[in-house]
Parts: structure tokens; C-alpha cells; sequence
């Protein structure tokens, strides 16, 4: 299943299932399967609160990732292997929308 973001000051953003959710889980906003979170909408005034949470959690990822490495390497071990796609990179064109929406004084609304 899909993500479907759609706004007036963009193009349709489409998310796998399991990015989307994680994305609306660190901006606060209810994912669960089956529920409402199957929907929704985050309004202007929430997106720099959004953006901020969206920024806080890569730079929390890129940091455990760093710290993962050197722990390994410290050991003598193999670097650890992580996701090919960061969180980063998942992310950023979410964020780009919230931005673009927010300049524009416009809702971003979201479906499964």
C-alpha cells in the first residue's frame, strides 16, 4: 500500500506504506494501520513543529549510525550495515512539501 500527500502548492507525494507511517509517527500524527491514521491533515501552523521533528530524528539517525561505526571499528569489527536509504533521504522531499505549504499558507492532506 501507498501514502498518498497531496497539497495545492505541490505534486503528489507517494510514500510506501511503512515510510509514510514512519514519517507521520515522528511528526506526531497518528499512523495506525486501519485506523485513522489511514487519513488526515496537518495544517500550516503545525508544519514548523513538523519540519523541526523531521530534522531532530535524521540528525538522531545520522548520529546512531556514526556511533554504531566508530563502536564497530573501536572493536575491530565490520561496519555495521544499515538501510540503503536513509532516513535523510526518505524524508527530504516530505520536508521540501511541509516547507513549500507552509510559504504558501496551505494544508497538506494525506490517504492509504
Amino acid at each position: 500500500m501507498l501514502y498518498k500527500f497531496k497539497s495545492k502548492s505541490t505534486g503528489d507525494l507517494i510514500m510506501l506504506q511503512p515510510d509514510g507511517r514512519r514519517v507521520l509517527q515522528i511528526i506526531g500524527k497518528d499512523a495506525s494501520p486501519g485506523g485513522v491514521g489511514e487519513s488526515g491533515i496537518i495544517l500550516p501552523e503545525q508544519m514548523p513543529d513538523a519540519i523541526a521533528a523531521l530534522e531532530a530524528a535524521i540528525a538522531q539517525d545520522e548520529a546512531d549510525k556514526a556511533a554504531a561505526t566508530a563502536a564497530a571499528l573501536a572493536a575491530h569489527k565490520p561496519r555495521p550495515h544499515f538501510e540503503e536509504i536513509s532516513l535523510r533521504l526518505r524524508a527530504t522531499p516530505f520536508i521540501d512539501v511541509l516547507r513549500e505549504c507552509a510559504r504558501h499558507g496551505n494544508f497538506v492532506v494525506w490517504g492509504v
